[in-house]
């Protein structure tokens, strides 16, 4: 069964669909040794080059999509590979006959909580897009109870680095003194937005857990350090949450 060559390469994690297509214009992507056009599907066994390089040997019939969760613990980095030595989330993931892992979205050093992975790249970068406006949840431990005033600042919106941020839901979650909580709903997911919105009202995050993202919700039951593979109900969960 042949399929066009931008869908096959997607879930092979080489780039978006819309990628792909650029690639393919400028005649960066070879099938067999012929430089592919728009518009040419391929089929398993062919021999895929990107730039000149092998892709993985040959084409295999698309692999069924996978999602795993991860609860990240304090001190990993969500990178393949750190010059520093230290701890990354790939390190504890199992591995695949075919393809890779490939994390959807980040967490800070310091964040702990939900990281979902999935071998299929599409579904990442229609995840990930903004978009597809996928909320994040997150539980928040703040040094201080925060003023009627900064909670509306958060939630009018505050300006950052990028542009504007803000939370679309903040719920007191209760606590006194230097352990106050609250849940916190997001839309995006630039570099550190849920603590510099904090910080933008002079409070600071001492706890951050990511609880949700999209559909899925961290279960209570889960532990750091562990991993766990979404069922298909939940895979297309997450998959309608793109639209």
């Amino acid at each position: 069964m042949t399929e066009r060559v931008q869908k096959v390469l997607a879930s092979l994690a080489i780039g978006s669909r819309r990628q792909i297509e650029a690639m393919i214009k400028a005649g960066r992507i070879q099938i067999n040794g012929r430089t592919v056009r728009l518009g040419d599907r391929m089929q398993p066994g062919d021999k895929v080059k990107v730039d000149g390089r092998l892709c993985g040997g040959r084409v295999h019939q698309s692999a069924r999509t996978r999602v795993l969760a991860y609860y990240k613990p304090a001190g990993e980095i969500c990178t393949q590979r750190d010059p520093e030595g230290r701890r990354t989330v790939f390190q504890h993931l199992p591995r695949l006959k075919r393809g890779r892992w490939i994390s959807i979205g980040r967490l800070d050093f310091n964040t702990t909580g939900l990281l979902l992975f999935t071998n299929n790249g599409e579904l990442a970068n229609r995840l990930m897009h903004p978009g597809s406006v996928i909320e994040r949840e997150y539980a928040v431990r703040v040094l201080g109870r925060a003023t009627p005033r900064q909670l509306h600042n958060l939630r009018a919106g505050v300006t950052l680095e990028e542009g504007t941020a803000r939370f679309t839901d903040i719920v007191d979650s209760g606590g006194a003194g230097s352990n106050h909580w609250y849940h916190v709903v997001i839309m995006a997911g630039r570099n550190r937005e849920v603590r510099r919105l904090w910080e933008s009202q002079g409070l600071t995050v001492s706890r951050l857990i990511r609880t949700r993202y999209g559909a899925y919700i961290l279960p209570r039951k889960r532990r750091p350090g562990q991993f766990w593979e979404l069922t298909a109900d939940e895979i297309r969960a997450l998959q309608a949450d793109t639209g």
